[in-house]
């Protein structure tokens, strides 16, 4: 099994390569040309980050700063909205449904590193894909780690660390993120706290 297959299995290998540097090189320099973007040049901004990404679906917007390892590992569903820095640690594939929603600062990290230092002294790495399903709210700053799966239409709290898999239809929250509860009839009537819905 050589370097890239490596990296898409989930088994360990050296961050070594000299062509894998130079393919994230080229990402790099994609990723700042999104971010200098100006706000008017909408147009532009759709054309690179349809560039930069495996897959991008109908009506998905990225707010820059956009981070990520590689780009082409992620893979939007239509009407994705990204707040400020999102991070993409994309060195294998990112799977997101259709209507998800990114808060500000949220990490999406497919990679890790073994525990071992040796290892890491030579620059092991795995990874390992991330799902999340659709119609998902990721709050700001939570962070996804490495295989993990989102079901769809859940809530992923603020400053969450999800660590396992998340079912659908429900709010987690914490470090590490567990289920609060499910989604339920009175999140059809309110909107925050005791703020009823107006508008349909």
């Amino acid at each position: 099994m050589n370097v890239r297959e490596r990296m898409k299995n989930g088994k360990l290998y050296f961050c070594t390569d000299p062509e894998i540097a130079r393919e994230q090189l080229e990402c790099l320099d994609r990723l700042y040309d999104f971010n200098q973007t100006r706000p008017s040049e909408m147009e532009k901004r759709q054309e690179l980050l349809k560039s930069i990404l495996a897959e991008v679906g109908e009506n998905c917007y990225v707010e820059p700063p956009l981070h990520a390892n590689w780009g082409k590992n992620t893979h939007f569903g239509s009407n994705v909205y990204a707040n400020f820095n999102l991070t993409l640690v994309d060195d294998t594939d990112v799977y997101v449904g259709d209507s998800v929603m990114f808060g500000p600062n949220v990490t999406v990290a497919t990679a890790g590193h073994p525990v071992d230092p040796e290892l890491r002294r030579k620059v092991a790495q795995f990874n390992i894909p991330v799902h999340i399903g659709n119609n998902v709210w990721i709050g700001a700053g939570a962070v996804l780690l490495p295989g993990v799966h989102i079901g769809d239409n859940s809530v992923i709290g603020a400053g969450s660390i999800v660590t396992k898999d998340i079912p659908a239809n429900v709010v987690a929250l914490g470090n590490p993120c567990r289920v609060l509860r499910e989604i339920s009839d009175r999140d059809r009537e309110y909107y925050y706290k005791e703020l009823k819905i107006d508008i349909r």
